[in-house]
């Protein structure tokens, strides 16, 4: 419980920081990589152009999704209620769009600045990078559970087998014992 306390203001930070990134970023970033792919297919560039707003809902989408799933799984651990678990993602987003409201607002010259590094999205490489960390986020996880499931499945086992040995081996000598005793 101690540990959720100092943990939360951080996570909610790190969630707040990365919603507010993809909101001025995405855009940017996939539109880079869209002029990209043009250039060298400039067929599937023209398809992709046409559909940009799309693309964008769909990496907007797996960082909401991302942060959603994430950030309220670290907080309120693996067993949580469904409504808890809302509120929480229902708070993250609203938090999200109210700071940036007020961001545009009373931080003009902040928030342009915030968008003067938009232009790291002009490198392709960059760009790619950033649309798909969502995507690295989601992986690392379910690798790290399927890790964690397997170790959990062996020690299982071994903690099966062992049982088994001295059941064994109980019964063993308790045939041994009855043998010798007159």
């Amino acid at each position: 419980m101690v540990k959720t306390i100092w943990v939360t203001p951080v996570y909610l930070s790190v969630a707040w920081s990365l919603m507010i990134s993809y909101q001025l970023f995405t855009e940017a970033a996939v539109k880079t990589i869209v002029s990209s792919i043009g250039f060298l297919f400039p067929s599937a560039g023209l398809w992709l152009s046409s559909r940009v707003d799309m693309i964008i809902f769909i990496y907007a989408f797996a960082w909401v999704f991302v942060l959603s799933s994430v950030i309220p799984s670290v907080i309120l651990g693996k067993e949580r209620s469904i409504l808890v678990q809302f509120f929480v993602c229902l708070t993250l987003t609203f938090t999200a769009f109210i700071i940036l409201d007020a961001l545009e607002n009373l931080g003009g010259p902040l928030i342009n600045q915030l968008r003067g590094a938009a232009f790291l999205f002009d490198n392709p490489i960059f760009a790619a990078l950033y649309l798909s960390l969502p995507y690295i986020i989601m992986f690392t996880i379910d690798w790290r559970a399927k890790k964690k499931q397997k170790q959990n499945k062996k020690l299982e086992e071994s903690t099966q087998v062992y049982i088994e040995n001295a059941t064994a081996h109980e019964e063993e000598n308790k045939g041994t014992e009855e043998a010798t005793t007159p």
